[in-house]
């Protein structure tokens, strides 16, 4: 079944209700959602692409982009969403490596989208400004507002999601109609939404939290969304007392909580606060039920597979946990040898269900290497069920995360890795290694630090290197801070012992 038509059965019978507000006091209806994503899926379809073209975008959040995607899927194409902050090299690879028909950008950023859109042979480039500006809406503009949803099966792809591996080449997960169709409806019962609901959305709309679990969410429910742009903790207070539901990364509650205008009579009206896309320090959780009364919801979930576990929303939810697998998703932990771990035993977390990924985008090596022969998907992430946590007790059936494969950082809910970081710096003139690590961070859960060697003879700006970098890549991947050392510590192969510099730095 196709993504927007599941969507759309959740549709109000009321189009006259308010589906999106926006910070700035602009309504729109559900009406205005379903003619806006009409024109453009209308539009989409008379460019006359064939099956499984890919529309690429890099656009601000708006609530037109939202139709944008939502007309993506009307329309049967595929979505690719790509982070705001990616700049000129990055965006060469994605489009370069996706071949989309259509790329849609930001105005400003229009004449060098074209050239990078030109080198792989895209045809259609589209603007779309956060201010309703921009061709695709002008174009958009004389299509008819009503149109037929093109069909698709649950095994057709809807979008793909960058998601970046250790070594450093972005892989695409490929997600289909059925992959996130089937969380949303799990979620909708799990987490118990209601039609009195309101989601107050602040969280970006090119990855998995913002799009899909907070979107779908809101949509499949026919719920009203208060829209806001990005993190902003003065809006949050603002717009939460019309508010029930709130989606963040662990960063919107740390902020909150260094407010003295949040309190109780803040949440009043709130009946859930869910967190996820980074691990949620054990302090916050604590802190937020002092001030709040309210206990946070922590999830877990990636790029392959939208959601997977989560803390119920009836029943206890600790702190130090991503909770139970959720219905229809199953979770195990198996040792290095295969064989399954026991209660609080450490091992490599794999999972299976329906909402897990099709596999990487031109990459069958890859995509047999991540799934074991049985099936299962490796996440590379290590965990355990049970055992004891910051936040007490851990029953056995709940999920801890207790680390990551290899050296991947989470910083403020967004993903970075090492590898693609070390290959910019080790470019610099003047250098002759580096490593970079994850170092604890109370604002963004970890912050991008980096140690450097100078070749031999040679002297580095640490400053002026960040300011490199910062014209380079996006400024989440940019280290906090550079660290010039002599030598970086090495084990008996050779081999760089990050281990060793995450404690030599972490204070």
């Amino acid at each position: 079944m196709n993504l927007y038509a599941l969507l759309e059965s959740g549709f109000p019978k009321d189009k006259s209700a308010c589906a999106i507000e926006t910070h700035d006091g602009l309504y729109y209806s559900w009406k205005d959602l379903e003619a806006a994503t009409a024109k453009i899926a209308n539009l989409l379809l008379a460019l006359d692409l064939p099956e499984g073209s890919r529309v690429a975008v890099q656009v601000e959040k708006s609530p037109e982009a939202l139709f944008l995607y939502l007309a993506t899927l009307k329309s049967g194409l595929v979505y690719l969403p790509l982070n705001t902050a990616y700049q000129a090299a990055e965006m060469e690879y994605f489009v370069g490596n996706a071949e989309p028909a259509v790329v849609v950008c930001s105005p400003k950023n229009q004449a060098w989208i074209t050239q990078v859109a030109k080198k792989s042979g895209t045809k259609h480039v589209f603007t779309l400004g956060d201010d309703r500006s921009g061709t695709l809406l002008e174009k958009a503009g004389a299509q008819p507002s009503k149109g037929k949803t093109v069909k698709r099966s649950d095994s057709d792809l809807a979008a793909i999601l960058y998601t970046s591996g250790t070594t450093g080449r972005s892989k695409g997960a490929m997600l289909t109609h059925g992959n996130l169709g089937s969380n949303a409806q799990v979620l909708q019962k799990f987490w118990a939404w209601q039609k009195s609901d309101v989601l107050l959305h602040a969280l970006p709309i090119f990855h998995v939290h913002g799009l899909f679990v907070a979107s779908h969410g809101a949509l499949l429910n026919g719920s009203k969304m208060i829209w806001l742009p990005r993190l902003d903790t003065k809006e949050l207070i603002k717009h939460m007392p019309r508010s029930t539901i709130m989606m963040g990364v662990p960063t919107f509650y740390v902020r909150l909580l260094l407010d003295p205008a949040f309190t109780k009579k803040t949440v009043k009206t709130m009946r859930l606060f869910i967190s996820g896309s980074a691990p949620l320090l054990t302090e916050t959780f604590n802190s937020f039920k002092e001030r709040t009364g309210h206990t946070i919801l922590e999830r877990y979930g990636m790029s392959e597979t939208a959601m997977l576990t989560s803390n119920p929303y009836k029943g206890r939810r600790i702190g130090g946990s991503v909770g139970l697998p959720l219905p229809k998703t199953k979770v195990r932990i198996v040792k290095d040898n295969g064989k399954l771990c026991g209660v609080d035993e450490i091992g490599n977390v794999e999972v299976k269900g329906p909402n897990v990924f099709q596999g990487y985008w031109r990459m069958p090596e890859k995509t047999k290497e991540e799934f074991t022969k049985d099936g299962w998907f490796k996440t590379g992430d290590v965990g355990r069920w049970g055992g004891t946590t910051s936040g007490g007790k851990v029953p056995k059936e709940y999920l801890c995360i207790v680390g990551r494969s290899k050296d991947l950082i989470i910083s403020g809910g967004y993903n970075v890795y090492p590898k693609e970081i070390e290959s910019f710096i080790d470019d610099m003139p003047g250098v002759d290694e580096s490593a970079v690590v994850g170092i604890p961070h109370p604002d963004f859960g970890e912050a991008v630090l980096a140690i450097v060697v100078p070749k031999s003879g040679q002297s580095l700006n640490a400053d002026a290197m960040i300011a490199n970098l910062k014209s380079k890549i996006a400024n989440f991947k940019v280290p906090k801070r550079i660290v010039i050392v002599s030598e970086l510590p090495r084990n008996a192969m050779g081999k760089v012992q990050k281990n060793i510099l995450r404690q030599t730095y972490s204070a």
